[in-house]
């Protein structure tokens, strides 16, 4: 059967989340989570179903694709289909052709799991090695460590608060409370929890969502972020601890996480709530048409 590419719409985004729960397992490079359509979600559904793009075969969904911007593509590949010659070529086709709807023409990144046959294929047809990452990894058998400090589980009536540590720890974001709540009407968002860290005056210092893709599935840290008022007081890693705790509590087998390799502080921040890390990731970057 030959491969064919589309778009779920919005009644398909539920099979789509599924299938990326089912490929997501502890020793596997890291890929597209299901909470990274949780997350994009806060945009609403149909701006999400409008970005993902889906190859399958037989009826069978092998990769799906996430456009986080339109020049940039997130790429998740069933564990048994990285190294498939069809579904590669298929792929390098779709995202190197702009007339098929995936990436247009010109500057363009995608990311895909180390070790993907797409990625031979990509670097032997004018894509370069772009940004490194850090994957860290926090293993989950062991309970977590209290994080010392008060953290609240936010609900609809804390969505403001939410929103705005959002804002404070990140330039440019727009994340508002309705925002919040378009994300949290999403299927990801029933295996999600947003966390606020408090100090001792009573102030939101800190934000994080955590996102199970099931029981015994790595959970994924996407965003965490610490107020630009409240850094440098160990803000960042009582929210991680936290985050690690609430992942656990969800039944994840572990918390996970990437981070620009350049962001050397939460590098640092990630490895001091008890985060390894893993070997360094790299997307893959078309700076012209060619």
């Amino acid at each position: 059967m030959a491969i064919v590419s589309g778009e779920p719409g919005v009644d398909g985004l539920s099979a789509v989340v599924d299938v990326l729960r089912d490929w997501q397992h502890d020793e596997a490079p890291p890929q597209l989570h299901p909470g990274d359509l949780g997350w994009f979600w806060r945009f609403g559904a149909e701006a999400t179903a409008a970005a993902v793009r889906t190859w399958s075969r037989d009826g069978r969904i092998l990769a799906v694709g996430l456009l986080d911007d339109p020049r940039v593509l997130r790429l998740a590949i069933a564990p048994d289909a990285r190294r498939d010659e069809e579904v590669a070529r298929r792929l390098v086709a779709d995202m190197t052709e702009p007339e098929r709807g995936v990436l247009p023409e010109g500057r363009a990144n995608v990311e895909a799991p180390m070790r993907a046959l797409v990625r031979d294929l990509l670097s032997g047809n004018g894509w370069n090695a772009g940004e490194p990452w850090t994957p860290l990894r926090r293993d989950l058998a062991e309970p977590v460590q209290d994080p010392d400090v008060r953290i609240e589980v936010i609900g609809p009536e804390q969505a403001d608060v939410r929103a705005a540590v959002q804002r404070a720890s990140f330039d440019g974001s727009t994340f508002t409370d309705e925002r919040w709540h378009a994300m949290a009407a999403g299927p990801p968002y029933a295996d999600a929890r947003c966390l606020v860290a408090y100090d001792d005056r009573g102030d939101a210092v800190a934000a994080v969502t955590v996102w199970s893709a099931g029981p015994g599935k790595p959970g994924l840290l996407e965003p965490m972020g610490v107020h630009r008022e409240h850094r440098g007081h160990g803000h960042g890693h009582a929210i991680t601890l936290a985050a690690a705790a609430a992942l656990r509590k969800l039944g994840s087998s572990s918390a996970t996480v990437i981070t620009p390799s350049s962001n050397v502080g939460a590098v640092a921040t990630y490895r001091s709530a008890g985060f390894q890390r893993r070997p360094e990731a790299r997307d893959l970057r078309r700076d012209a048409f060619s």
